[in-house]
């Protein structure tokens, strides 16, 4: 009877459904402005040698990543002070597609604290962006105010976004920056200085339930300011 009854929830139990949401990393993908290009690269070739190695050059910033508090804060702690288990994310969809190039998101625009569900410990935060990937609009992202970033802080949830970052990216040659943008990171510092998730350049969030389970693991690298990650949603369908 035991058997049976563990076969009966089997069978009745939600498909689990899993989505990549990473960009490829390739030579010559758009790069945060400044950040050393990415380059891969044949090294060893079935032809040649018998077998296949690439050459793989990359900032720790490129293509989808989580930063860590070293990232803005000199005595930040580094990825590889982090248990394995802190880039499991519980995460709530904000959905932020009608705000304008540069646009400031405000505090309004988040849930209130007391309005998140128990165990969410990261907004991802769907602006739209990702459909600019690889051109200069990209960079013209909406940014989370300071205040913003604060009531995410107060309310112990980092973010992820699919866009460069929190904070104003410099703009193309051709555009210009608005005259009441901040200068330096003031959304990273507010959300590092208490450890809180960062996930930048994320893609395909359309069509994500409200709530989701977020994988977003790094490379183990030593004393590491950030890493690109293979960022996975996974929820029941």
């Amino acid at each position: 009877m035991a058997a049976c009854d563990r076969l009966n929830r089997a069978a009745v139990r939600p498909p689990v459904v899993f989505r990549d949401l990473s960009r490829p990393i390739e030579t010559g993908m758009p790069t945060y402005p400044g950040d050393p290009d990415v380059t891969l690269a044949p090294d060893a070739t079935h032809e040649a040698d018998g077998y296949a190695t690439s050459e793989l050059r990359t900032g720790t910033h490129a293509g989808t990543h989580v930063d860590a508090p070293r990232h803005t804060l000199p005595d930040g702690e580094a990825l590889d002070d982090r248990a394995v288990g802190r880039f499991a994310f519980d995460a709530r969809l904000v959905d932020l597609r009608a705000l304008k190039p540069r646009e400031a998101i405000g505090p309004d625009a988040l849930p209130e604290p007391s309005d998140l569900d128990p165990g969410v410990d990261l907004l991802v935060l769907r602006t739209g962006w990702a459909s600019h990937w690889g051109d200069d609009r990209y960079r013209d992202h909406p940014y989370l105010t300071a205040a913003a970033a604060e009531r995410c802080r107060a309310a112990g949830v980092g973010v992820g976004l699919d866009t460069f970052g929190p904070d104003p990216t410099p703009a193309a040659d051709s555009l210009e920056h608005p005259a009441d943008e901040p200068d330096g990171t003031p959304a990273h510092d507010a959300l590092l200085s208490d450890s809180l998730p960062i996930v930048e350049n994320l893609r395909g969030l359309d069509g994500l339930p409200d709530r989701f389970r977020l994988y977003a693991f790094p490379l183990r690298l030593r004393d590491a300011d950030g890493s690109p990650v293979r960022a996975v949603a996974e929820w029941e369908d």
